[in-house]
């Protein structure tokens, strides 16, 4: 099924690329292309199959969302967000599972994993409230997951992911960015509403890959870490982006003629070859280490066999260096586009644009996961569940 869903996906390409200054123009993504998305079956991958999901390999999710970006970068940005929920959500109790998706399995949920409320632990559950930033895409949602942490006499005592229906939050407009314009991330608002505790998810099991989704979920699919599942959405969809600057740039480069070097054809620059070398190589290689690692955890998991430490540093650390890869291999190409690549309309300056912006996205913080790296390599205890 996943080959068919991705095949659908490169169908589509066509009309998100005309679709995608419409799309920052909006400040959000189409209704049409988060429908024709849905009807590829893209949403499903990651869903469990009780649910009518697909419980796909994550190669073949990172695969669909490399495409869809490489074609308009916030239409990118916003499918990986919302397309890994469904595999969160699977993580969390039976009834929460239910609850979501019960009536309608075609559901879609944002997320604000960022700290910014904080729950009250009560009988039978939490009391929340807060402002959440950069919920992507969260329009065309009705559920939302929420991050925080949870306190009892004034004390932290956890820290959770909080399940949410579209009744127990508001949602405030406030998107308005240089980069990602078009993914609607805007605020989610939630004043002092209940959560019961089978919509609460801590982090200490997530992080430990012993969650209460596997009773009733227990593939390999679930079974692999959040904090390689999570960046890896994050990244993915810049290297889609690098893609399609890199495609958008070479497209231009044949067509240039640069004036001020005697009506020299840029395709005849030697200078413009090594610049489109260098970047293809660096997309090749953000994207090899990405899918390797992936590959690697989902065939350990397949298999039941304990997943190392090492290698999750190892996802981690190729996570945010294929960020950076991506944005290097932009910014050569950007730099030889020449001045009517910065018009607006243009993809390269949008890519460019777009990039940059999910760089500044917290799973890309580069020093952060190096740091943890190096710390497992010298064989001391990493104090970090991001990984």
């Amino acid at each position: 099924m996943s080959e068919q869903v991705i095949a659908g996906v490169r169908d589509l390409l066509p009309v998100l690329r005309e679709r995608a200054q419409d799309t920052e123009d909006a400040r959000r993504v189409p209704e049409e292309s988060v429908k024709a998305l849905q009807e590829t079956g893209f949403f499903k991958l990651l869903q469990p199959k009780p649910y009518g999901g697909f419980e796909a390999d994550p190669v073949s999710f990172y695969t669909a969302v490399k495409l869809i970006a490489s074609a308009c970068g916030s239409t990118g940005w916003v499918a990986s967000i919302l397309g890994v929920h469904p595999w969160h959500v699977a993580l969390f109790d039976a009834q929460a599972q239910e609850e979501v998706w019960g009536a309608d399995e075609d559901v879609r949920i944002s997320s604000s994993y960022a700290p910014m409320g904080k729950a009250e632990v009560v009988e039978g559950g939490y009391r929340l409230s807060g402002r959440w930033s950069f919920s992507s895409g969260c329009d065309h949602c009705t559920w939302v997951l929420l991050g925080g942490p949870a306190f009892k006499d004034g004390k932290p005592v956890d820290f959770c992911t909080y399940l949410l229906p579209i009744a127990d939050y508001s949602i405030v407009d406030v998107w308005d960015t240089v980069g990602l314009r078009g993914t609607g991330s805007n605020d989610i608002v939630v004043e002092d509403v209940f959560i019961p505790q089978h919509r609460a998810l801590s982090f200490i099991a997530t992080s430990k890959c012993k969650v209460p989704g596997q009773a009733v979920n227990p593939g390999p699919l679930y079974r692999l870490p959040y904090g390689s599942v999570h960046p890896s959405t994050i990244t993915a969809p810049i290297i889609g982006m690098a893609q399609g600057a890199y495609d958008a740039h070479v497209e231009h480069q044949r067509k240039r003629v640069r004036a001020a070097y005697a009506g020299e054809q840029s395709k005849e620059d030697p200078f413009a070859k090594v610049r489109i070398a260098e970047a293809a190589s660096e997309i090749d290689a953000a994207w090899l280490q990405l899918t390797r690692n992936i590959d690697e955890l989902y065939e350990m998991a397949k298999r039941e066999e304990r997943l190392p430490s090492d290698l999750r540093l190892r996802v981690r650390r190729d996570q945010v260096r294929g960020t950076e890869r991506a944005i290097s291999a932009i910014d050569r190409l950007f730099e030889n586009s020449g001045g009517r690549a910065i018009q607006r309309g243009t993809p390269i300056q949008r890519f460019w644009r777009d990039a940059h912006a999910g760089r500044v996205h917290a799973a890309n913080d580069a020093e952060r996961a190096y740091v943890m790296y190096g710390t497992g390599v010298f064989g001391l205890p990493v104090e970090n569940a991001m990984y």
